[in-house]
């Protein structure tokens, strides 16, 4: 048996029970998530070590006090952030108590008044809040650059002396103004505005009151998966729902409920299949940006109604920022918005040249500039100078990368939900060959949002590279089918799939639909055809690929590579020997 002081932290999970009865695999399933993301590598991070788990909690130890108060206000900040776009009754929440006593450790677990008092005031916490005792307050009031509010003296369950107990003060802004002096105004920050979509409940134009709760369930589901697209403001269900069964005017509908665009559709039933028409307005025009229409058989009314729905939430976003290019492209970038900033970076960006990708970067940074918080614009700036070190635009490539690679973790510290994050991060996994971690931020990107036809085609680019080319064909050709307007690189994906699966008049095909193919794209068709056995087409396709980079080698391409296995290397080095590259 063992006696020290030491800090206790408690945490606790706020309304447990009730998300357990409302979904309890779900809650389990994101309870974890948190854990492994957030919780444990933070509580490392600041040297604490858990000392037991529950269900919706856990204890854990700190050698230093100023080490478990700045742990828990990291840990809540950015959860608040990580709830920020979850519904106010899907959040998870923590509530957390922090004290100072001395602790007998015994048999890997603690003992004492000081676990006691820890335990007895969390409850004291707000939700998503921390309180502490004032043995923890006076030990960190001058070393920590936080706030404390005197919830006066407490008489906890069990514990014969009142406690003195404070509210640490944590808000959106504690991150803002670190690090600015006293005497310096604090720098005006400017929050995205992003696009607003509402969508309106779905007519039943079949005359059967029975299909009415497939129209809800499909109007429904199409509002929560796009919710998963982070660059989109959704308008929620109760305010949307209010129209349901009356004929609107979309220009008052849209005052009211403060909405850019409008999603409005209908269902009609015949017989045994069912048509699914959906179109997207721009609400200040009144224009119809996009209509598609869904006729299916009534097989399975469910899986019709994941089908049009992943259809939909696919295509509608890259609809909706088609139409906001349009807008910027008449904007000069002083006049721009943070969220307008990096639309147009990623225009640039995906043009993929020098030129554009420095302009690009310089749009991201101006979105940072303007908002710092925002955590789209940090992980497509990294994603640009990601691109910058792929080609070697850059003097020094090392501080490209650790510069690509920073930007990427700040976005994910800033919003650890948001799909697009986890896939840039794990694309830079790929990129410096850690296939394993680029695994798992691949699979969060896709739990986060598996309608999105970028992390979709990644889905099958990384199963590719872990030497599964068949699976990443049904991958790439999922993505294709989510979304018919898709870049064309993911013909280049394809492409490299079927080449990787020895299917080479395939990959041959896929890279044809490429416009404007790089030095890289010719050298996968020379493969091909050397593969193929035709000397002439190989050739011609070496020449090209010259043309484009007369310095072009072996070793230019294999910087390039990401496969697990050395074979599918050796696979596309013997293609190329077989073409004429020496």
């Amino acid at each position: 048996m063992e006696r020290r002081l030491a800090a206790v932290l408690a945490a606790d999970m706020a309304g447990y029970s009730r998300l357990m009865e409302a979904d309890e695999q779900g809650t389990l399933a994101r309870l974890r998530t948190h854990r492994i993301e957030l919780m444990d590598p933070c509580i490392a991070k600041h040297h604490g070590r858990i000392i037991k788990s529950t269900g919706d909690g856990l204890l854990a130890e700190f050698p230093s006090v100023v080490d478990a108060v700045a742990c828990s206000h990291e840990i809540q900040t950015r959860m608040k952030r990580r709830n920020a776009d979850v519904a106010c009754e899907a959040r998870i929440e923590f509530r957390i108590g922090i004290n100072l006593g001395d602790i007998i450790f015994q048999d890997d677990d603690i003992f004492g008044d000081g676990v006691n008092i820890a335990a007895r005031i969390e409850p004291l916490a707000e939700v998503g809040g921390v309180c502490v005792t004032s043995a923890v307050r006076d030990q960190v009031a001058d070393r920590l650059e936080l706030g404390f509010d005197d919830l006066g003296e407490k008489q906890l369950k069990n514990i014969s002396r009142p406690v003195r107990v404070y509210r640490v003060e944590i808000d959106g802004d504690a991150d803002a103004g670190a690090g600015a002096g006293a005497d310096q105004p604090k720098r005006e920050v400017k929050a995205a505005t992003k696009p607003t979509v509402a969508v309106l409940p779905f007519a039943n134009m079949s005359g059967d009151p029975e299909q009415e709760f497939f129209v809800d369930g499909l109007t429904e589901d199409i509002l929560t998966e796009l919710a998963r697209h982070h660059e989109l403001f959704v308008i929620s269900r109760n305010s949307s729902f209010v129209y349901k069964g009356q004929s609107v005017n979309i220009r008052e509908v849209a005052q009211k409920l403060g909405a850019q665009y409008l999603v409005e559709g209908s269902v009609r039933k015949a017989g045994d299949r069912v048509r699914v028409t959906v179109q997207l307005i721009d609400t200040a025009t009144d224009a119809h940006i996009w209509a598609e229409r869904y006729d299916r058989r009534l097989d399975d009314i469910f899986e019709l109604q994941d089908e049009v729905t992943s259809a939909i939430v696919a295509t509608l976003p890259g609809r909706v920022e088609a139409a906001q290019r349009d807008r910027i492209a008449r904007k000069a970038p002083s006049n721009m918005a943070a969220y307008e900033l990096v639309l147009a970076a990623k225009v640039l960006h995906h043009r993929s040249t020098r030129e554009d990708n420095a302009k690009a970067e310089q749009l991201a940074a101006r979105a940072i500039a303007l908002d710092p918080d925002y955590a789209h614009a940090h992980a497509w700036r990294g994603c640009v100078i990601g691109q910058a070190w792929v080609y070697s635009w850059g003097e020094d490539r090392d501080a490209l990368w650790d510069e690509c690679v920073r930007e990427v973790e700040i976005a994910l510290s800033l919003d650890d939900n948001d799909a697009d994050v986890h896939r840039i991060l794990a694309a830079i996994k790929v990129g410096s060959n850690d296939l394993a971690q680029a695994r798992h931020h691949q699979e969060r990107a896709l739990a986060l949002n598996p309608n999105y036809d970028l992390v979709v085609v990644q889905q099958g680019e990384l199963f590719t590279w872990l030497g599964q080319p068949l699976e990443g064909i049904e991958w790439i050709r999922k993505a294709m089918r989510l979304n018919p307007h898709h870049p064309e690189r993911f013909w280049s994906h394809l492409g490299k799939a079927h080449f990787a699966a020895k299917q080479y008049a395939e990959a041959i095909e896929a890279f044809m639909h490429v416009s404007v193919k790089d030095q890289f794209q010719h050298a996968f068709i020379a493969a091909a055809y050397g593969w193929l056995g035709d000397a002439t087409a190989a050739e011609a396709h070496l020449m090209k690929m010259k043309a484009l980079d007369p310095a072009f080698t072996w070793e230019t391409l294999a910087e390039t590579l990401h496969y697990a296995r050395p074979e599918d290397t050796e696979h596309l080095r013997e293609g190329l020997a077989k073409a004429g590259l020496s």
